[in-house]
């Protein structure tokens, strides 16, 4: 029996299959999005309570006469509130950030189409089509990661938002909130700090000014770049004008006033001590909510000078010889820092080779080995032998291979002889060497070989500036430092540096023998550029293989002064060495800087480290005293016994 065929489907059948599969269709793409939207929304934070961001203790620093360094920190000033928005700086940013806030609902849906477009046609992300309510939404609770499900949260709490505040209300936690570069959180926090004003009495200018800021705070910061600044003010009032927000004649007025910020730092190059001692304040004191003022021992009026001197000295191609940085630090002779530069351009290289930079001293380690060796009995009369020197496969030159034959240690110092520094090392005997330089301030990890006397181990600038200071101030370590004195802003005490009880490393013999020494570098030496007419300088040059390092030690009217330059990675300059680059620049630094005054050679309760030839015969660095005028023969003792 045949099979009949099934009947066809009439046309309601058919139409009745599709509503059902289309059903079906929406049922999963909606049971899809509740699912999509549960995942996103699960770790969503509430957006029911906004409290305005909190408020951390600002920090100002003051320098030793009580001018005002800069201010850190505390970077949220008043609160701006929905019903008394700045009217000025609204009109700036939505006509930058987001032209249509009152119309949209949290979400531009023109602006992110165009947006998307741009960056289609560009191949990359030229625009960006986040509004203000989305750009809170990201600010308050969304990490930075680029991802399409931060994004998709990004809107989800921008409609939450929209739902819950009103459009002034966004605003105003918007601009409580937003980071406006130089530590300035807020807009009130920005106008104080830029303009030392209210928010709400900023001109046209510098609304369009704060405004400009949002796209790129550091980048845009007058703190940082006050042309790029000024720059990009312009632009934001060409917006303005563009959407009808000012006229012509207001446009051109704002633009042609001078805007005048705020120097947020007592100088430029301030900010390499801000940073350093804002580090210390905060191990210091466990202060955090309370405003704190931070009296320090810099001076202002050197350091600007040494701004001036380091910055126009590498600018000089003569000086430089193609070191391409450097640094200077200027210690008082109780070892407070008075000037601290720590590169050429703070905004560009906040490093702080000051501080952080460990270099070769080269020769500027030459006057440990000599105060050692005149600890054991030597003096700057004693003869040696300019003439090459070997040890095994080393054999330390001279610079540009010269020798000059028999001289005194005074005469050797002051050309800076390796290969006599070397023979004295040896013949006084590394340990003490060694320990001669620790005593003194050197705490950088140094070997016991022979090349420790031609400074082969890395020193910081500070650490060696500190490490001379007893050849300046009578024979007293010091503790390098800048705080003396930490006060909440209602003038209690939180912190107050102790000052410690004076220890003497130098004795007065050894000390008279070094001045004569360090004179001679200057009068007739390789320090000759230090000098300056009309002061008593003393110093050291110090310069490293393939002169990748130069440096200049030295001291006029109390102020003791280290000046390194070279380049950040190591490289060689072209010739640079201590005596041309560091030298002058010293010289033109104690020029304008403000003398100290004579350091006191006063010494109540202090006690002198004894040296071998007060403590007697050490076995590793004695050197017998009857050396007289000749020492060749105490050289040649000491090396016999294979030391």
């Amino acid at each position: 029996m045949a099979r009949r065929k099934p009947a066809p489907p009439s046309r309601r059948s058919r139409w009745t299959l599709l509503l059902r599969g289309a059903l079906s269709l929406a049922v999963v793409g909606a049971l899809a999005a509740g699912w999509l939207v549960i995942w996103l929304a699960r770790d969503l934070p509430d957006t029911t309570q906004l409290a305005p961001a909190e408020r951390t203790g600002a920090i100002t620093l003051l320098d030793r006469e009580g001018r005002v360094i800069t201010r850190r920190g505390g970077g949220v000033g008043v609160a701006i509130t929905a019903d008394h928005l700045p009217e000025r700086l609204v009109t700036a940013v939505l006509a930058v950030e987001d032209r249509r806030f009152y119309s949209h609902f949290g979400i531009d849906l023109i602006g992110t189409g165009r947006a998307a477009l741009a960056n289609m046609r560009a191949g990359g992300v030229v625009q960006g089509g986040s509004t203000i309510t989305q750009q809170l939404a990201k600010n308050l609770f969304l990490s930075p990661e680029r991802t399409y499900r931060r994004k998709a949260q990004e809107m989800m709490l921008a409609l939450m938002l929209e739902h819950r505040y009103s459009k002034d209300e966004i605003l105003a936690l918007y601009l409580n909130r937003v980071y406006f570069g130089a530590g300035a959180w807020g807009a009130d926090a920005a106008s104080q700090r830029y303009f030392s004003q209210s928010v709400h009495d900023l001109s046209w200018g510098e609304a369009a000014l704060l405004a400009g800021l949002l796209k790129a705070p550091s980048r845009y910061s007058p703190a940082s770049d006050a042309r790029r600044a000024a720059v990009r003010a312009t632009v934001v009032l060409d917006l303005m004008h563009d959407t009808g927000a000012i006229n012509e004649a207001e446009r051109v007025a704002a633009a042609e006033v001078p805007i005048r910020v705020s120097r947020g730092l007592s100088s430029p190059g301030a900010g390499w001590f801000a940073d350093w001692v804002v580090g210390q304040v905060r191990e210091q004191t466990s202060v955090r909510d309370t405003d704190l003022v931070v009296y320090t021992t810099l001076d202002v009026d050197a350091q600007r000078a040494a701004e001036l001197a380091l910055t126009q000295g590498l600018a000089d191609p003569e000086i430089a010889r193609g070191a391409q940085t450097g640094a200077l630090i200027a210690l008082d002779g109780a070892g407070g820092v008075r000037a601290l530069v720590g590169g050429t351009d703070y905004t560009r290289s906040p490093f702080n080779r000051a501080i952080n930079a460990r270099r070769q001293p080269g020769s500027a380690f030459k006057p440990f080995v000599y105060a050692a060796a005149f600890e054991g009995g030597f003096s700057p009369d004693d003869v040696f032998d300019d003439a090459p020197v070997s040890y095994g496969t080393w054999s330390p030159e001279n610079y540009n291979g010269r020798y000059e034959g028999r001289m005194t240690l005074e005469e050797a110092f002051a050309t800076s002889s390796n290969a006599i520094a070397v023979q004295l090392s040896e013949a006084t005997g590394r340990g003490w060497v060694l320990r001669t330089a620790q005593r003194m301030g050197i705490e950088s990890p140094m070997e016991n070989t022979r090349a420790v006397a031609l400074g082969a181990y890395e020193v910081t600038p500070l650490e060696l500036a500190g490490a001379y200071a007893p050849f300046m101030n009578g024979g007293l370590r010091v503790d390098p430092h800048a705080i003396t004195r930490i006060e909440t802003a209602a003038g209690e005490t939180v912190f107050e540096r102790e000052i410690p009880a004076p220890e003497l490393v130098l004795a007065a013999r050894v000390r008279s023998d070094m001045d004569r020494l360090f004179a001679a570098s200057v009068a007739r030496g390789t320090s000759r550029n230090a000098a300056v007419p009309g002061r008593i300088v003393r110093g050291k040059t110090g310069t490293t293989n393939d002169n990748r390092d130069a440096w200049f030690v030295g001291w006029s009217d109390g102020l003791l002064t280290a000046v390194w330059t070279g380049n950040d990675d190591g490289s060689p300059t072209d010739h640079a060495v201590g005596g041309a680059g560091p030298a002058r620049i010293f010289a033109r630094f104690v020029t304008n800087a403000p003398a100290v005054g004579a350091p006191s050679t006063t010494m109540v309760g202090a006690r002198a480290e004894p040296g071998p030839a007060e403590a007697g015969p050490d076995a590793d660095a004695s050197v017998s005293s009857a050396a007289g005028n000749d020492a060749i023969g105490a050289l040649l003792q000491r090396l016999g016994s294979g030391e």
